[in-house]
């Protein structure tokens, strides 16, 4: 939506301000949203200044300038220059005088069905079928984009329960502007979107263990993807259904999976290439192909190096997963030191008070070294501690799957005893209980 000039000469500060406030949202995304730009406008009009200015080339992209506008990610000097001239207004102004990160608000607990509020829903929603016309403006699809983009967010610490509330709602609005056939741009644009908001849900419902209903998530993402005719993003939703086999069988599905995953991408350097390398190393290395899994290993570590760095969310690949993958790797191959290195250095990673459970699995794998270099009763009792520190919500069923893999290479004389059996009985429970 475009602001008036009289909006934009006289009350812009206000403007800015309040929707800081109102939205809780960052200065410099304010300072974008109160002129009515969208984030590929900006990434034009910077290109454009820098030009004007010193014939240099400017070249951040959207997502860059999400990770500016939302994840705290301080600019460089000169696109930092380059954003105050744009916006006319100080470093401070757009609130990056400082490099902390901007803290993302936790999110909230799911509220409980209300007539009213699906009511209000359904005819917010017919509005907005009606208005679009049989057609959808590039402003919608990018409130679309980036009410996704905080989905994505949220996923990285969020329940899964409540991100498939979260993510049916966005669905829900996706699907009402798809249902009338759009321009192929637009059509494939909502594709996109729904493709990934699909892949998140299927991959909740694994984190539960509903096993089905994740296979059929996972199918409408594949669909959904191939629809788009975007290589990347069909890789890309090829290797997160790998996770499903890989959790919880056959491996050979997910070490199939991940490298036709990898074949997709052509092995570019980019989040997806080094995601499909890594889940094939972990999935080979399962299945006992060391030369297979070693050769994997390289390509993920070598591509990485290639990576420009990726923004912080569940559909990045970010250097802490890499650890996360290579840790599951090593560990499958009985390479205990190696393993170990690489959780230490995923562990690191991960910001204090974390709630989501990679640090948990990687914890697990920690105890499946200790069996492995024979120190099977620190193991359980290592294992026991990380699955009672887990959260409710967040004591799914994938955990309990890799609780159950450190108790099944114990001594059979521990996984008769007592707190093993304890332990077992608490995993018998259903998922988010104990």
């Amino acid at each position: 939506m475009r602001r008036s000039p009289e909006v934009l000469e006289g009350g812009l500060p206000v403007l800015v301000a309040a929707l800081q406030e109102c939205c809780g949202i960052t200065r410099l995304r304010a300072h974008r949203q109160a002129r009515g730009w969208s984030r590929p406008e900006v990434i034009v009009r910077l290109a454009a200044l820098a030009e004007q200015r010193d014939g240099t080339r400017f070249k951040g992209t959207r997502e860059l300038l999400r990770t500016w506008e939302d994840l705290g990610a301080k600019p460089r000097e000169q696109a930092l220059q380059l954003l105050c001239a744009l916006y006319e207004a100080s470093p401070a102004d757009l609130g990056l005088a400082s490099s902390a990160p901007v803290p993302v608000p936790p999110p909230q607990q799911p509220q409980p069905p209300d007539p009213v509020h699906e009511h209000a829903e359904r005819t917010r929603r017919a509005i907005n079928r009606n208005l679009a016309a049989s057609t959808v403006s590039p402003g919608e699809l990018d409130l679309l984009d980036e009410r996704l983009d905080t989905a994505r967010r949220l996923y990285v610490t969020a329940a899964p329960e409540q991100m498939i509330q979260h993510l049916l709602g966005d669905l829900d609005d996706i699907q009402a502007l798809a249902a009338e056939r759009q321009p192929a741009t637009a059509q494939s644009r909502l594709s996109e979107l729904t493709a990934i908001a699909s892949t998140l849900v299927a991959d909740a419902y694994m984190k539960l263990g509903r096993l089905p209903e994740a296979q059929r998530w996972y199918g409408t993402a594949r669909l959904a993807a191939d629809d788009a005719g975007n290589a990347e993003l069909r890789a890309r939703v090829r290797v997160q259904t790998a996770m499903l086999p890989y959790y919880y069988g056959p491996l050979l599905a997910a070490a199939n999976l991940a490298r036709e995953a990898r074949l997709l991408s052509r092995s570019r350097p980019g989040p997806t290439a080094v995601f499909a390398a890594a889940a094939e190393a972990r999935s080979l290395a399962s299945l006992g192909d060391r030369d297979g899994a070693q050769a994997a290993i390289r390509l993920a570590k070598d591509l990485f190096e290639h990576c420009q760095a990726d923004q912080d969310d569940a559909w990045a690949f970010p250097e802490r997963r890499l650890w996360l993958y290579l840790s599951g790797a090593h560990t499958a191959l009985g390479e205990t030191g190696q393993a170990r290195h690489a959780q230490r250095q995923a562990l690191a990673l991960y910001p204090e008070g974390h709630t989501g459970i990679d640090p948990a699995l990687l914890r697990l794998e920690e105890a499946m070294c200790l069996v492995i270099d024979r120190s099977p009763a620190e193991a359980l009792q290592l294992t026991v501690h990380t699955y009672d520190r887990v959260s409710g919500p967040h004591r799914t069923a994938i955990l309990g799957a890799r609780a159950r893999d450190v108790i099944a290479i114990l001594p059979a004389q521990l996984r008769s005893g007592r707190p093993a059996r304890q332990l077992a009985e608490v995993l018998a429970l259903p998922a988010g209980q104990g």
